[in-house]
């Protein structure tokens, strides 16, 4: 079994704990023994992108970008980086949510490269926003009588960034699991910050659309929603604001499932890991994707 799997994420010089979710993922993924090697490549950190195809011997590479949207990264820094240089955003024939992949040639390595979607607009990551959802309340059954909010940056300079959070906020409000589902913002409406105006339900779990924790989910966050003045001295789970008790999950990406997202994608590009997601799927407790 020739094939290796390079995981592409953001890291961060000023956030030690950034990159940590993506080292975990991989961690789990190696595990499983479903590829003859797993890599780890930064754009912000060691290794970096430019030099992640040097460090594979196999010749077929599936490229996963751990992203939550589709945009200047996935669009225009991987693919510059890892210097496939056949590639066109066209070729994912996405509408922001749903690209597949594209099978490249890496210009300077000759690799098979299966350049695949980011994880942030797979079908697989609803079932990640619920399995957070699971985590942070302890309870395998939350749903009734309970509002679900899927948080975001959002930004006007990519659309497709509000897409993601309002994709996956629709397909959980269809599984008909929480009272209520709402897709809700840092920058632009409707706003976290009001969080407890979007909601009849006593209870709200937050899970932010976030690779990893850091200034935006663990100061930005918090303090908007009222959870704490001052962050520092951290808030209570679930804590009452408004009336309503705020069950806060922090970042989606540092949930263990994610590491079937990575799978899927690749699993998509016709990489041969239905064992391994199985088996992550198990050891998670999440059980079949929705849909199965």
């Amino acid at each position: 079994m020739d094939q290796a799997l390079v995981i592409a994420a953001h890291g961060s010089h000023l956030n030690a704990e950034s990159s940590s979710p993506t080292f975990a993922h991989a961690d789990t993924i190696r595990a499983t023994g479903a590829f003859s090697e797993v890599r780890e490549s930064f754009w912000k950190e060691e290794p970096h992108f430019r030099e992640a195809l040097r460090t594979v011997d196999a010749e077929e590479v599936y490229l996963v970008p751990l992203f939550i949207s589709e945009g200047y990264f996935t669009e225009q820094v991987i693919p510059r980086e890892f210097r496939l240089d056949e590639w066109d955003p066209e070729l994912w024939d996405s509408d922001g949510t749903s690209a597949d992949f594209a099978t490249l040639t890496a210009d300077d390595t000759g690799q098979t490269v299966h350049y695949c979607g980011p994880v942030g607009t797979h079908d697989s990551m609803s079932d990640v926003i619920v399995q957070r959802a699971k985590s942070v309340t302890d309870d395998p059954d939350v749903g009734e009588g309970v509002g679900l909010a899927v948080v975001g940056h959002g930004t006007e300079r990519n659309e497709n960034s509000a897409k993601a959070i309002e994709y996956h906020a629709d397909r959980i409000a269809e599984m008909d699991r929480f009272d209520e589902v709402k897709a809700l913002f840092m920058d632009e409406d409707p706003e976290v910050d009001d969080v407890t105006d979007f909601f009849e339900s006593d209870d709200i779990v937050v899970v932010p659309l976030f690779i990893a924790d850091g200034y935006h989910t663990q100061e930005d966050i918090p303090e908007d929603m009222g959870l704490c003045e001052d962050y520092r001295g951290g808030w209570g789970v679930p804590e009452t604001v408004d009336g309503h008790d705020i069950w806060y999950a922090g970042a989606v990406g540092t949930e263990p499932l994610m590491a079937d997202v990575v799978l899927e994608r690749a699993a998509e590009a016709g990489a041969d890991v239905s064992a391994a997601i199985e088996q992550v799927r198990g050891e998670s407790g999440a059980g079949p994707a929705a849909g199965d």
